[in-house]
């Protein structure tokens, strides 16, 4: 059934709008929280992926539920296709964003930390890498590879050929391979290096930093052109640490930090005056960190305060 098509029944009678309402409701509401993790793993966004939710709902509540094989397979082909043309949007803004853009963070649920291939799918580490693919490259290496769903289901959301879809794959999980952490990192590895290094941010122990921060590190800061940040990538162990350091000795005694859970992950977000100022997450591999996240955006910060439920 196309998703364009107007609902019908297969008696011929349309049915009473009110129970077809209701009916399409419970449907949708059941796999809500799927389809926010599908659109937010191809926009980095939520509130992106909030108004694909919303655009994918009025699709949906004008289908024929009788009509639909799979309930969940449409949705997702509904949401990925709205979820594309937000993507391509999006790249377009992005060309004109002031400084780097990181993600959209997230506090997720203790349930999203449990399922680690979820938590590695949506760290800030891993949405970073899938910004380097092509926007259909993104979303058949998410639904496959994230979602398992089979090719022919893909070939549908996206609107080519399975075949197509199939090299498509394999060239994304090539691209995806050579970029991304070298293997999933616990929580508990996370948590200890952050902690250890929100101690030598906090003492301004210079030495302490280098040795937890790989010799080729990168710090991105994203404030948006709202907030202070840097406006291009700091690389180097020597100048990230004397960046940090600085930074903490600039606020001084009116910062307070807090680890949370972010993306799956633990983080640190540092309050002023009660209110997050910033979030930081780590990338780390081979015990050492090599990517630090820092982002300031205000209006990319307004999820930290409540939790997200992903799921898949």
């Amino acid at each position: 059934m196309n998703e364009d098509s107007e609902p019908t029944t297969g008696t011929g009678e349309a049915p009473a709008r009110g129970d077809r309402m209701d009916s399409a409701t419970e449907v949708f509401i059941a796999h809500r929280n799927l389809l926010f993790t599908v659109a937010y793993e191809m926009l980095g966004s939520a509130a992106d992926a909030e108004d694909v939710l919303q655009e994918s709902w009025l699709r949906w509540a004008g289908v024929d539920l009788g009509a639909v094989r799979d309930h969940r397979a449409y949705l997702v082909r509904i949401t990925t296709r709205q979820a594309l043309s937000r993507l391509r949007t999006l790249g377009r803004r992005k060309e004109s964003y002031v400084g780097p853009w990181l993600p959209e963070p997230l506090l997720t649920t203790p349930d999203v930390a449990e399922d680690v291939e979820l938590a590695d799918s949506v760290s800030m580490a891993m949405l970073l890498v899938l910004e380097t693919l092509a926007p259909t490259e993104r979303a058949v290496f998410v639904l496959r590879e994230v979602f398992d769903l089979d090719y022919d289901e893909i070939a549908e959301a996206v609107g080519k050929r399975p075949a197509a879809v199939r090299q498509i794959a394999h060239r994304a999980r090539a691209h995806v391979a050579a970029r991304r952490p070298r293997g999933v990192v616990s929580a508990a590895e996370t948590r200890g290096a952050l902690e250890a290094f929100q101690r030598a941010v906090q003492t301004g122990d210079l030495q302490r930093l280098l040795d937890m921060l790989a010799p080729d590190v990168v710090f991105l800061g994203d404030g948006g052109g709202v907030r202070k940040a840097a406006l291009s990538p700091i690389v180097g162990a020597v100048r990230v640490a004397r960046v940090l350091t600085a930074g903490v000795r600039k606020i001084g005694q009116e910062m307070s930090v807090e680890p949370v859970q972010v993306n799956g992950y633990p983080a640190l977000t540092l309050r002023l005056d009660g209110e997050i100022d910033t979030l930081i997450a780590v990338r780390i591999d081979d015990g050492l960190i090599t990517g630090l996240y820092a982002v300031r955006n205000p209006e990319k910060l307004s999820r930290v305060d409540r939790e997200t439920a992903l799921s898949r």
